[in-house]
């Protein structure tokens, strides 16, 4: 039924989409997804910032402004209408980013969304007689725990419990998933669908993850609601578990039925209203987290990744050219660039364009256009020179948000690729958190970034 109604909304939306391209007056949707604590708030805001102020001819985007053509007269933001979704309140971000004593966002907890009008002078000999045309940029923000929700669209209840067990039995995970681990081994294969059973159940699962996430940095955790569920809260829906014997009876047939209530209602609700009509993808990652926070959580965001990308919708299926939906360019950046000096920032989008390569080759056998890079929404330091027993090495300095202190700060060596064992062994990563720099919270003079302006003129540049 879900499919059937996508394909209604997307065959309605077919007409609008080529009537506006016709005439140069594109809509580009941009969903902005990545792992949690990537910096998707930050990213948002510092693109809004951003793009506002080069709409006032500020040089905030330069390589936008070029894939432009130089063309970019104005954006502004389009007010409100009757939209089901809370709007992306950029404002009230930056204006926390440039209080007195600046507040990184939180985490985000539901979805949210924002559109932005973008005028351009036309080319060619007849653009002064057609005048401006327009370009409309929306936007989606929603919490990065649903994002691994996407891989259970294609997995039963029996073969996602097996992968689950699977992961929460590997290294650390063990011993933080260690009571969740001892109870549901120690069931019965014909335990009854006690509703009691069931949420001591998933209490016991739920804290395993809560610990995996917020003690180990692991990001590989489902389903995502249970440590973000949203606005709603907790509901019954919620209330299931791996199981090591999965069945058709008792307790197994009850986590089993809530499973599949769950993926339709995630497909339902979530990925066929919102983000499969997203034609353009930037995923986050925070891969300098992750080497940070060792081999265990560095390999679980690297399975991470390649699993939200195999689920991405790539395009390239009879009812993508029929209806012209579908991913066209995916854009995958390194978060946090800013934290190491120039010369590692090629290393750091090498080793995530080593995690994703070979997505990326999917992506471009079905005709999507894809980049990789390092980037740093908001800057928060400069390059600096230190000494490490006794030679100088490049590093950073900026504000440690801990104390106030300027610090210069020498981070460690990046790999190109995923690293050998030795690394951990001997490997030394630093990861302090920074704060942003005094900022102007009407944002008139745009955001200081790295790599905001390449990232945006890969996944847009074409339709300004």
């Amino acid at each position: 039924m879900s499919d059937a109604l996508g394909l209604l909304r997307d065959l309605v939306e077919v007409p609008e989409r080529l009537g506006r391209r016709v005439i140069g007056q594109p809509r580009i949707r941009l969903a902005v997804t990545g792992l949690t604590r990537a910096g998707k708030t930050v990213f948002l805001t510092s693109l809004v910032a951003n793009l506002l102020a080069a709409g006032r001819g500020k040089r905030t985007l330069p390589l936008l402004e070029a894939a432009a053509g130089g063309r970019l007269r104005g954006v502004r933001l389009v007010p409100s209408g009757s939209e089901s979704l809370p709007r992306f309140d950029a404002a009230a971000h930056l204006a926390a980013l440039a209080a007195e004593v600046p507040a990184w966002p939180g985490r985000t907890n539901d979805l949210s969304t924002l559109e932005l009008t973008l005028e351009l002078d036309r080319g060619g000999m007849l653009g002064s007689l057609l005048g401006a045309r327009t370009v409309t940029l929306e936007l989606l923000d929603y919490p990065g725990e649903w994002l691994l929700d996407l891989p259970m669209l294609d997995q039963d209840f029996s073969a996602w419990s097996a992968a689950t067990l699977a992961r929460l039995r590997r290294g650390r995970r063990a011993a933080a998933a260690r009571g969740f681990l001892d109870w549901v081994e120690a069931l019965p294969p014909g335990a009854p669908a006690d509703e009691a059973l069931a949420r001591r159940g998933h209490a016991l699962y739920r804290d395993a993850l809560r610990e995996c996430r917020d003690s180990l940095g692991f990001r590989f955790l489902q389903p995502g609601r249970v440590l973000n569920p949203g606005p709603r809260g907790e509901t019954p829906l919620l209330w299931f578990f791996p199981l090591p014997h999965p069945g058709t009876g008792g307790l197994a047939g009850l986590l089993s039925r809530r499973h599949a209530a769950y993926i339709e209602a995630q497909r339902s609700e979530f990925f066929e209203p919102y983000f499969r009509r997203f034609e353009r993808q930037a995923v986050l990652v925070d891969v300098l987290g992750a080497l940070h926070a060792g081999q265990d959580a560095f390999e679980d965001t690297a399975e991470a990744l390649a699993a939200i990308a195999n689920a991405l919708r790539y395009g390239g299926g009879w009812l993508d050219w029929l209806t012209g939906a579908g991913v066209s360019r995916v854009a995958f950046a390194a978060t946090k660039a800013d934290h190491v000096p120039a010369r590692q920032r090629d290393a750091l989008a090498a080793l995530l364009g080593a995690l994703v390569a070979a997505p990326q080759g999917r992506a471009t056998e079905a005709g999507v256009t894809t980049s990789v890079h390092a980037l740093a929404a908001i800057r928060c330091t400069e390059d600096d020179v230190a000494t490490l027993e006794g030679r100088p090495v490049a590093a950073v300095r900026g504000v440690l948000l801990a104390n106030g202190r300027s610090a210069r700060i020498y981070p460690g060596e990046i790999p190109l690729r995923p690293p050998e064992p030795e690394f951990w062994a001997h490997g030394f990563f630093e990861m302090p958190e920074f704060q942003p720099p005094r900022l102007d919270a009407a944002g008139g003079s745009g955001v200081p970034h790295l790599g905001l302006d390449a990232l945006l003129a890969a996944l847009i540049g074409d339709l300004l």
